[in-house]
């Protein structure tokens, strides 16, 4: 098993470029990039001046030289065929290329970003003024939070529901849960999410729970028990959300991963000799059956952390890493998109590392020495 997570680990750095370097290709390719966005400013903002002094009668100035505009926290990447630039002066957009790094060929700024990565040094962020790793550690508790509840409750909820209904195949039970599991999985969680705010948030009903952040501004001054009752009071319709678009799959993957596994020589061998069901069940069926729901978990987990989130954290003004995800990719904020790609990816390989350690857990059987990485 040591060798098969050395190789692993090993496996981790060239997937790691491999992924890092056709995204690094895709998003050159996309239009609109930094440059062309800060550019756009300065000519906007020359423009809305102009508009301003004609109105009030008091001239008329150019849109040549409105550099001044540009904050110190706004980004740039720069496309030379960017039409609007054609009015400013060359050498404010050759100064703007510098200052962002655009002024370097491609495959230089790739090599430099893949040198820095290794040290785990992932930039500042164009448009927030911070580097990339304090903002991902800023919106981490957010994105963390949603994770582990949203993965732990649905896990809570599918498993012994889905070992319950293949138990019961074909019974009253079993269908009138598969409805629910059919409407959970029917309703987009975005679509549950406004359902859940018009119902109970201040909507046109019930203002029972709150809208914005996970919690209350004076948190920080509430005794420890009203700490938890805020965090998880600001957590409850957020989380709801997530685990109601998550339970549906992974209840009838454990319902069928039970059927498969009872219906087998060796469980009828066993009923056979008398074995009590319940141990039947746990003692042998289990541990064959949720292979395969330990081995979604990862990408469950990742999804459900990144992916799964994003609306949800919209939605509900949750400031976490699906949200900084989003924005960082509509502002072509380069290291934020790049930076948080690295961390996910990195995360993910690790999980998928640590999902074949759980499977020989639950498996001894299960040999990874002989097995191709």
């Amino acid at each position: 098993m040591l060798a098969y997570i050395i190789r692993r680990l090993l496996l981790v750095i060239p997937t790691l470029f491999a992924i890092i370097f056709l995204n690094f290709i895709v998003i050159q390719l996309a239009p609109g990039g930094p440059v062309e966005q800060a550019l756009a400013q300065i000519e906007g903002m020359a423009v809305d001046a102009t508009a301003r002094i004609s109105g009030t009668g008091q001239g008329e100035i150019s849109s040549q030289g409105g550099g001044g505009g540009l904050g110190s926290g706004t980004s740039v990447s720069v496309n030379h065929s960017y039409r609007g630039a054609r009015g400013l002066d060359p050498e404010l957009v050759r100064e703007i290329e510098k200052l962002y790094g655009f002024d370097k060929p491609a495959y230089e700024r790739f090599f430099i970003m893949v040198q820095n990565y290794l040290r785990f040094n992932l930039g500042d962020s164009f448009f927030r003024d911070k580097s990339v790793v304090d903002l991902i550690i800023e919106k981490l508790p957010v994105s963390i939070s949603l994770g582990i509840w949203t993965t732990f409750l649905t896990y809570l909820i599918s498993i012994p529901m889905g070992i319950a209904k293949s138990v019961r195949d074909g019974s009253d039970f079993d269908v009138w849960t598969s409805a629910i599991v059919i409407i959970g999985n029917a309703i987009p969680g975005f679509l549950f999410a406004i359902l859940l705010v018009v119902l109970f948030a201040g909507g046109s009903y019930f203002d029972i729970f709150p809208l914005r952040g996970i919690v209350s501004s004076n948190w920080s001054e509430m005794s420890i028990f009203n700490k938890v009752t805020d965090y998880l009071w600001h957590m409850a319709l957020p989380i709801t959300t997530l685990v109601i678009g998550s339970f549906a799959t992974l209840t009838m993957l454990t319902k069928n991963s039970f059927l498969e596994e009872i219906n087998k020589q060796y469980v009828i061998t066993a009923r056979s000799k008398g074995l009590v069901e319940n141990r039947i069940l746990y003692g042998h069926v289990f541990r064959n059956a949720m292979l395969i729901v330990i081995a979604g978990f990862p990408s469950a987990f990742i999804s459900i952390l990144f992916t799964g989130s994003m609306l949800v954290e919209i939605i509900f003004s949750l400031d976490g890493l699906g949200l900084l995800g989003f924005e960082s990719l509509i502002n072509r904020d380069y290291p934020l998109v790049f930076g948080t790609l690295y961390v996910f990816t990195l995360l993910g390989l690790i999980l998928g590392l640590i999902g074949d350690i759980v499977y020989h857990i639950v498996d001894p059987r299960i040999d990874f020495e002989t097995r191709e990485v």
